[in-house]
């Protein structure tokens, strides 16, 4: 081998011994490079990761939640309820008030009415008196059963203009429900049977009902 070809060969190892150096400097210069990259990206994902975590312990609890809304709801009911009570308190008082106001109000008709007849009975009653009070020594047995008579009309009037009727049943068939059978009379006639043969006492109704019946003596075939 010749001077030149050793100094050939000299001559092309050494760019191949410094390209390699080059790749070895460039592959020591890479990996501190990738490993800082890799632990940015850790330092970044913890920190999302806390952050996720922060907002889940931030989020509010889901019973808190419930229980403001029960709150809520309770304290709309028991303003309703209130409502309710003040307004059933006030109709009970309207209640009452109307109530009393009625009964006061059909106490002082029952009291107008009861007047009204009391001043036409003591118009009879005048006349009573003034029969009471005549002089014996001038009056006649006629003018005096005249004057009685007079006032007994105008009793009965009376009565018929405050509605009630006289029970007078003579001759009429027997009515338990406005008659009191005092007594049985026999009768030969079937016609008769079950009727008023006599009236011991008159009785009387008020606008169709009863204030007293009438005491009779009742036919009876034997």
């Amino acid at each position: 081998m010749t001077m030149t070809d050793s100094v050939s060969n000299t001559d092309e190892l050494e760019p191949r011994e410094e390209a390699a150096a080059s790749s070895e400097d460039a592959g020591e210069d890479d990996t501190p490079n990738a490993q800082e990259r890799a632990g940015e990206d850790l330092v970044d994902g913890g920190g999302e990761a806390d952050e996720s975590l922060g907002e889940e312990e931030e989020a509010p609890d889901a019973d808190e939640v419930v229980g403001e809304s029960l709150d809520t709801e309770l304290l709309s009911l028991r303003e309703d309820f209130e409502a309710l009570n003040d307004r059933h308190l006030r109709l009970a008082a309207e209640f009452n008030n109307y109530r009393r106001r009625v009964e006061q109000e059909r106490l002082d008709l029952w009291i107008r009415a009861q007047s009204d007849l009391m001043g036409k009975l003591l118009d009879v009653l005048d006349d009573l008196q003034r029969v009471a009070g005549l002089d014996l020594t001038n009056a006649t047995v006629e003018g005096i059963m005249e004057g009685i008579d007079l006032v007994e009309r105008k009793f009965l009037r009376v009565l018929g203009e405050v509605g009630v009727e006289v029970i007078d049943p003579v001759g009429e068939a027997f009515d338990p429900a406005f008659m009191e059978a005092m007594m049985i009379e026999p009768v030969e006639s079937e016609d008769d049977d079950d009727r008023v043969a006599r009236v011991f006492q008159k009785g009387y109704t008020l606008k169709g009902q009863l204030i007293r019946p009438a005491r009779v003596s009742v036919h009876k075939h034997g």
